[in-house]
């Protein structure tokens, strides 16, 4: 999966539904220009998207991306239930599509259903701002799709790993050894340089390098520090050591990200 094409996209919902089928409920066949993202709580429905049928059942999720041509039908013995977002990529970017099948079985989690319950409250209760509160609450819900997606294809992070990822991020500016993070995941000192390495990619010292220098380029974007300042205040106690690994990462020196 190509995170980076995903990372700018901001939905605009146009419809949601509590769709709760009669057994003759139908959607007559036509091309949809927006992006249709529907998961099944009870009962069972045939859609047919761009020709091929699907049937969708309790716990399912539908997907048909922009463009398509989707026509259903629920089942007369047990009409589905359903909430279902029609909705579009702001910009230019409607013809972005999301990385899931037509139908994904079992990503109906716990975390996602209240999702949806917030969202209907708010779409249903439509106070001051209730787009603005739907907009975010439908993106934290594709963000969760996407990192299901995601850690698929890339096994979750060891949570022992996890735990010295957080504490460097948190203590970025201290004096982080690899002996410390050890102890405090208590591993071997050796062992979770390994371990750090197989999960993430990178060294300790090249993640907490990273948190580093993304802190100091915020920052010195900001404006009121010189990179004397920064340095130490992110960690560095050598500021030509800092402007060193700024440059390796960032590819230009700190001076250029000042304001």
């Amino acid at each position: 999966m190509h995170i980076s094409k995903y990372e700018n996209l901001i939905p605009n919902v146009c419809l949601f539904v509590d769709r709760k089928s009669f057994p003759d409920w139908q959607i007559v066949s036509s091309k949809i220009d927006f992006h249709d993202l529907t998961f099944i709580v009870e009962g069972e429905s045939t859609y047919s998207i761009n020709g091929e049928k699907f049937t969708v059942t309790a716990g399912d999720m539908l997907y048909v991306p922009s463009g398509s041509i989707r026509e259903a039908v629920t089942s007369k013995e047990a009409p589905m239930h359903s909430f279902a977002f029609n909705f579009f990529w702001e910009g230019a970017d409607n013809h972005v599509q999301l990385p899931f099948a037509a139908v994904t079985r079992n990503w109906m989690t716990k975390e996602i259903m209240e999702d949806i319950r917030d969202f209907s409250h708010v779409w249903m209760g439509k106070q001051p701002f209730y787009r603005m509160k739907a907009r975010a609450i439908f993106q934290l819900l594709v963000y969760r799709l996407l990192s299901i997606a995601h850690h698929q294809e890339a096994p979750l992070i060891d949570p022992r790993v996890h735990k010295a990822m957080t504490y460097i991020m948190d203590h970025y500016s201290e004096d982080v050894t690899i002996g410390s993070l050890a102890d405090l995941v208590g591993l071997n000192p050796v062992y979770l340089g390994k371990l750090f390495k197989q999960n993430t990619g990178s060294t300790c010292k090249e993640f907490m390098n990273r948190v580093r220098v993304n802190n100091a380029e915020m920052i010195l974007s900001a404006g009121g520090f010189n990179v004397s300042e920064v340095a130490e205040h992110c960690g560095y106690h050598d500021v030509a050591y800092f402007s060193n690994v700024f440059k390796h990462i960032k590819g230009y020196p700190p001076s250029s990200a000042l304001k």
